[in-house]
Parts: C-alpha cells; structure tokens; sequence
C-alpha cells in the first residue's frame, strides 16, 4: 500500500469549543513523507507542529500540541478522521490556537475529505506491526490501554462513570473501514455538574447543544441551570427529569463510549505511522491515550525497520524450483531457500542455516559462523529474484554486484537460525541497474544490512 495525500484542499469553519472565536482550518495536500502538521498561520513565521506524540503539551478536555510558542488544541477529530480514511501527509493551516469544534464530532471532516478525494503518492506506507501484547496502566485512574497483534487496525473502549444516565459503556471498532458509518458522528459529551469549573478554568466557552451531548445526572436548581445556560449564552432550559438535553437526540445508546474511542484513534494516530493492532482500552481519557501513544512512538523511533511477519506453515510465494528458474546458483551457492513476500518494490526471502552448510567445515570448525560475505550475497540473490521476476524470459538474465555501501554486521548466525532477508529497490530500475536496500533478520533482530548497486545482464 502507497501512502496517500488529499486531491485537493478544503476548508472548515467554525467556533473553537473552549475559546468560543471563530476558527478556520484549511486542509491541504503534503508531499510523501511529510506526515500531519499544523501550521499556525496567524502566527509570524506561521511555525509547524507535527502531530506527533511527543508534542502534546497539555490534555485538559482535549489534545493540545505545541512547539515553541504555538498551540493547537482539539485536534482529535481531525486527527481521527485523517487516521481512518488513511490520510498519511497533510498540512493544516489554522488561524488560531484550537480547532473549529463543528458539530462536536469527526463526520464533518469525513464528509470534507470523501468530497475532495485522496491522492495516491509513490512512497509505501510504513505501517507499524505490532507482534506481541504491550500494555500501559495508570495506577491513579485505573486506566489500562492494551495493544494485541491484529492483520488490521481494530479497537475496542469500555467507559465507567458514577452517574445514573451514563452508566458503564462498550463500543467496538473492527475495521476502519466502518468508522464513518459506526463513529465519525459520535459527539463530545458533557455532564451539567462539570460545566461550572470548566468555564472557571476558561474552557467550553463554545460549547453549546448542538455541538455536545450534555448529560444532567444530578438535580440542580432553577437558579443554577439559568446561571449555566447564562454563562454560555444560551436559551434557559428546565429539564424535568434527568437524562440527556440536546437539541439533536442521540445518535446511539452508546455514543459516548464511540466518541472515547474516537478520541482514541485521533490519539493514538500521534505515533506518527498507520498501525496494524487491536487497541483495548479501559476507560481511556486524553491524557493516559497520550501516555500509551508516547510508549507506543519509543518503540517506534527505536525501531529502523520491523522484521517481516514469517509463517512457516504458509506456502511461499516462489519455492526453491522457482527460485532456481530465475537464478543460475547451484550448490552450494544458491543461499535463498523461498520467497515469502515480493512486488514491484520489496522482496522477502528465508534462509535455513543448517550445519550441513559447506562453509561451517571451515568458518570455524569449532565455533561455526556464517561468513557475512555469505549474508550479503544471499541478500543479493532476494533481489536478484525481486528485479528478475516480472521480467519476460528471466531465465535468460543475471544480476552482478557493481557497488556494495554501508555494510554492517550486527549479531554472528549460527546454525539453527532463519534468516529473514528484506530486500527493497531505493529508486527505480534505470538502464539496467538497481540500487537495492537489504536487511538479514534473526527473530526480530537485524543480523546484517547493505546497500548494493546490481546490473541486470543477457546471458550469452
């Protein structure tokens, strides 16, 4: 899968949820690799701010990122939106320090993002796979965010508060392909008895109900109901009876744990890569989905390249017979036993090192390693399989090393190792020559890496 950008820019408009101003954001295209970034354009220089995990500075109420003197906050929808319709480079201009809170849900970016279409761009996304359980726990609030090994993206919440119309909450996301239809329109919530301290801490000046689901669970006086709707400037309201007040009724019996787990994706999205794993939070809030999605970036940016998922039980693509259709090596030079994975683009080859290889009778007879030369050129001959495998009549072609850079040696192999060989085409096959990236893996481990320059010539 490419990486994709917008087809063109759009713009939305609205009043900020906690400044109540007018805000305008203008959403366009990005080159490949960029990634989602703010730009502050009412600012002197209009400064950037990638949205990345480790630029959340604050989480009251909302995701707020910043660099320097620039904020943005409420930028969770966005995000969300962005992250389920598989939007890899943005920028988004904003003429202030939140986003416009629209409808106090995602579907209104969805709707604009549908409208002007995506953009396939020529770079390969760098999805991030996860291929064990990982777990963050806030002792304080008793939260617990878990990721499990998933083929897809997938999420689940639960939600849990101590209020008679908002009781314990599950919502369920299987694919992000149901996102518009199963969360974008779930709305941001509020609960009538929060209202008062969160206009003293300046926040949901904007609020409104339109743009929220407001929750009263505790019986307040006229006086004070007609001092909070006064606050926010709106039309006095008497509820009768505890329950919900909106101008739009609920969308869902749940929607406020599919707005958490909307909050969610736009949150974890900061890792700045697509995932494939299965989020189960247990009531999630902003603040610990930032701690978890700063766990998650540290494996990440320690992470230079992930060893490719290998099943043994899963036929190869290319077996050894169609391997030696393509290669002139023999034994005992033919160091490929299979191809698990090839395209246009990269090649995944496995090597069983057993001790019956030739070259452990003398590299070293007491301690058998294999020679890295040997590692390099098994390497070679994955993307002598990768370049000559959509050639017509390959058989009548062979590839020959002219440059080999940046050769590291990480870890010996041994017998008893697979080694897993990656290798990808740095840019396009150009007269006959490709320039080529490989990495030899052990289990997770990078063994050997290289970068070599093949031609690619007719046998006589």
């Amino acid at each position: 899968m490419n990486q994709l950008t917008l087809k063109n820019s759009f713009t939305v408009k609205g009043k900020g949820l906690h400044s109540g101003r007018t805000v305008e954001a203008v959403f366009t295209p990005a080159p490949e690799n960029t990634g989602v970034k703010f730009r502050r354009i009412d600012m002197e220089g209009a400064p950037e701010i990638p949205a990345l995990a480790e630029n959340v500075v604050e989480t009251p109420r909302g995701t707020v990122l910043g660099k320097g003197e620039a904020r943005v906050s409420t930028v969770e929808h966005a995000l969300a939106a962005l992250y389920a319709l598989g939007v890899d480079n943005c920028i988004i201009d904003v003429n202030e320090a939140e986003m416009p809170i629209l409808d106090g849900s995602a579907h209104p970016y969805v709707e604009n993002i549908m409208a002007v279409g995506l953009e396939e761009q020529k770079a390969e996304k760098d999805f991030y796979i996860i291929k064990s359980k990982l777990q963050y726990t806030d002792e304080e609030t008793g939260s617990i965010i878990t990721i499990y090994p998933d083929d897809e993206f997938s999420a689940e919440v639960m939600v849990e508060y101590n209020s008679p119309v908002l009781p314990n909450q599950f919502a369920v996301l299987d694919s992000l392909t149901d996102f518009n239809k199963e969360i974008a329109g779930a709305r941001t919530f509020v609960f009538v008895r929060e209202i008062d301290a969160l206009l003293e801490n300046g926040l949901i000046k904007g609020g409104d109900l339109d743009n929220a689901v407001v929750i009263y669970d505790q019986k307040l006086s006229e006086d004070k109901i007609d001092e909070i709707c006064d606050k926010l400037r709106l039309e006095h309201v008497h509820p009768d009876s505890l329950g919900f007040i909106n101008n739009i009724p609920l969308k869902w019996g749940n929607e406020p744990a599919r707005h958490k787990l909307m909050d969610l994706i736009g949150d974890i999205s900061l890792i700045g890569r697509p995932l494939r794993g299965r989020v189960v939070a247990i009531r999630p809030g902003h603040a610990v989905n930032n701690k978890f999605a700063r766990m998650l970036r540290k494996e990440v940016k320690h992470t230079e390249i992930q060893a490719p998922l290998y099943d043994p039980n899963v036929a190869p693509l290319i077996d050894v017979n169609g391997i030696k259709s393509m290669l002139p090596h023999r034994y005992p030079f033919l160091l490929i036993d299979k191809i698990i994975e090839i395209d246009r683009k990269h090649c995944v080859a496995v090597k069983n090192v057993t001790v019956n290889e030739p070259f452990f009778q003398g590299h070293f007879p007491q301690e058998p390693v294999m020679p890295g030369v040997l590692q390099v050129e098994a390497m070679a001959q994955a993307a002598g399989v990768l370049v000559l495998n959509f050639l017509e009549d390959a058989d009548k072609y062979s590839t020959y090393f002219l440059k080999i850079d940046n050769v590291k040696f990480r870890q010996k192999v041994v017998p008893g190792n697979t080694l897993l060989l990656h290798v990808s085409l740095m840019t396009e096959i150009r007269r006959g020559c490709a320039v080529v990236k490989g990495y030899a893996f052990v289990g997770e481990k990078i063994v050997a890496e290289a970068e070599f320059m093949a031609q690619i010539i007719k046998n006589k």
